[in-house]
């Protein structure tokens, strides 16, 4: 066993093996290596949740509402603070002496070139996210902010709304939606990230979340404690993870049904999602550089060219002045949109806020731990600035050209076709304002559903990773195991009450994660501090 001389470990000796305590068996011709008890607790619970669900759908739902609105109704101050704390505490790294530290260690170089790096961080991150909402949030805000009742109790306006000024309420809209997609999301990614990369490759601990609370609870999260933290962390993330895939099969069927006529309902969804399933699992049987580097630097290129087509045939001058104009506004509205405590516009900061905040939290174990793996020998401040402060400008950018694009549509062109459609449609009703229309929307619907693959790849190497003990070579069947069920969550969850049933588990398993990421950002402060001392 090491030294702390040696290593950086934080006592003298870690008297712990990775997958020490695993079960190592075999089934059939499948072998397995799981942690015990984490993959067990998590593995039943997960298959119980799907078979609850799916034969008591309508108790399913009204339980998901109640769950949801009690959290947000209750603990939206919570989340709100929660975010401003990540923010902040990332913030402080990059201007502290602690931002030169390496993780690997002084001598450790990084594993992947920056276009391979951000590709696989964008997909992973915000993929699904940005088709789903990148049209419907910006135009959603501006409608109710401009709207005659904005501001009153009844009203989803962020703050006050701007009612009967459009340029007030495009301002106010797009200030929201950076809000939602910028610094604070990504703070939450990172903090998990660097946790987990730190005590991994600095410390020598597994790659698990339990290992990031070391500092914390020593020797523990060996035990109960540990075991409660993963189990916490694999809840969230197959949750989070299960909303996104919904929201894409939501948007893939709707982009199907809108081209080619094809028939909508719970069962297009279902065999949709159990095809991209399929798919998913060929690419986890590929391996992390040739499935998800891949799909993810394919997916990128697409994304690219699609923003590039609506920023050059769309509206480009007002695309153009509303990013400079979307940014100052979101630089002087922040204070008020983060403001915990107080607020008038409750069904905004806890309807959108807190559900935002809840499902990047429950997202933030699966993103944190696969940005960890593929970060390793970045210096603390330029993987903060990399992922913190780039992609929020990426964001801002999507979000300003296809957002942009279809307020600008309603403002100069009188279009409402966006505007009133369903929310998974709102993308293709904007593309339809636009030349080659058809062929947009097809690409919309390739994007949507790569990503669908990237992060269900993801997710299930995340999950096994956890489930593990920290093990990231895990016999395949276990990864093939997780991205199956991240499929069986997203159906069921669909079939027991649709999208607000998708929000309502990322919203109620994001909470708990919660405590524990300010947690982790006591134990990086201090792991950080030991390793400044140790030159690393």
């Amino acid at each position: 066993m090491a030294s702390n001389s040696e290593t950086g470990l934080l006592i003298d000796t870690i008297d712990y093996e990775v997958g020490q305590d695993n079960i190592e068996t075999q089934i059939g011709p499948f072998g397995l290596d799981i942690h015990n008890p984490v993959f067990i607790i998590a593995g039943a619970g997960i298959v119980l949740f799907v078979l609850g669900t799916l034969l008591a759908p309508e108790a399913a739902t009204g339980l998901f509402a109640g769950m949801q609105s009690w959290v947000t109704g209750n603990f939206s101050w919570f989340f709100l603070l929660a975010g401003n704390i990540f923010v902040l505490f990332c913030l402080l790294l990059i201007v502290t002496p602690l931002g030169n530290v390496r993780l690997g260690g002084k001598d450790a170089r990084p594993d992947y070139g920056y276009v391979g790096w951000f590709a696989m961080l964008f997909a992973a991150g915000m993929g699904i996210g940005l088709m789903f909402y990148g049209v419907s949030e910006p135009l959603t805000h501006f409608s109710t902010s401009v709207a005659e009742g904005a501001g009153s109790a009844d009203s989803w306006a962020p703050l006050a709304g701007a009612p009967g000024d459009q340029a007030g309420a495009a301002r106010l809209g797009m200030a929201a939606t950076i809000y939602h997609w910028g610094l604070h999301p990504w703070a939450m990614y990172a903090v998990v990230a660097l946790a987990l990369g730190l005590f991994s490759y600095n410390k020598g601990l597994p790659l698990s979340v339990r290992s990031a609370f070391y500092p914390i609870f020593g020797e523990r999260v060996w035990g109960w404690t540990g075991h409660i933290i993963d189990t916490v962390a694999v809840f969230a993330t197959l949750f989070g993870l299960a909303t996104s895939l919904g929201f894409g099969a939501e948007q893939a069927t709707a982009g199907f049904t809108y081209l080619f006529g094809m028939p909508d309902g719970i069962w297009p969804k279902v065999i949709l999602i159990c095809l991209i399933t399929g798919v998913a699992t060929i690419s986890v049987l590929a391996g992390l550089d040739a499935g998800v580097k891949r799909a993810s630097e394919i997916n990128m290129v697409l994304a690219a060219l699609l923003l590039l087509f609506v920023l050059i045939v769309g509206p480009t001058g007002d695309i153009l002045s509303g990013f400079v104009g979307s940014l100052g506004a979101y630089v002087v509205e922040l204070p008020a949109l983060s403001q915990p405590f107080g607020r008038e516009d409750a069904n905004f900061s806890q309807g959108w806020t807190a559900f935002y905040w809840a499902w990047w939290i429950s997202w933030s174990p699966f993103v944190g731990m696969f940005i960890a793996r593929v970060s390793r020998g970045r210096t603390v401040r330029e993987f903060i600035i990399c992922v913190l402060l780039i992609p929020s400008l990426v964001c801002v950018l999507w979000m300003s050209v296809f957002g942009g694009t279809a307020i600008a549509q309603v403002i100069n062109d009188g279009f409402m076709g966006a505007a009133e459609a369903a929310l998974p449609v709102q993308l293709f009703e904007m593309l339809s304002h636009l030349p080659l229309s058809g062929i947009t929307s097809l690409i919309g619907i390739v994007l949507v559903i790569v990503f669908f693959v990237t992060s269900s790849d993801s997710g299930s190497l995340v999950i096994d990773t956890i489930t593990a003990g920290g093990k990231t070579d895990g016999p395949l069947p276990q990864r093939v195991f997780w991205c199956v069920f991240e499929g069986l969550v997203a159906i069921a969850l669909l079939m027991g009450g649709g999208l607000a049933a998708l929000q309502a588990m990322a919203v109620t398993t994001g909470f708990p994660f919660a405590f524990l990421l300010l947690l982790m950002c006591v134990a990086t402060w201090m792991g950080l501090r030991q390793e400044r001392k140790l030159g690393n």
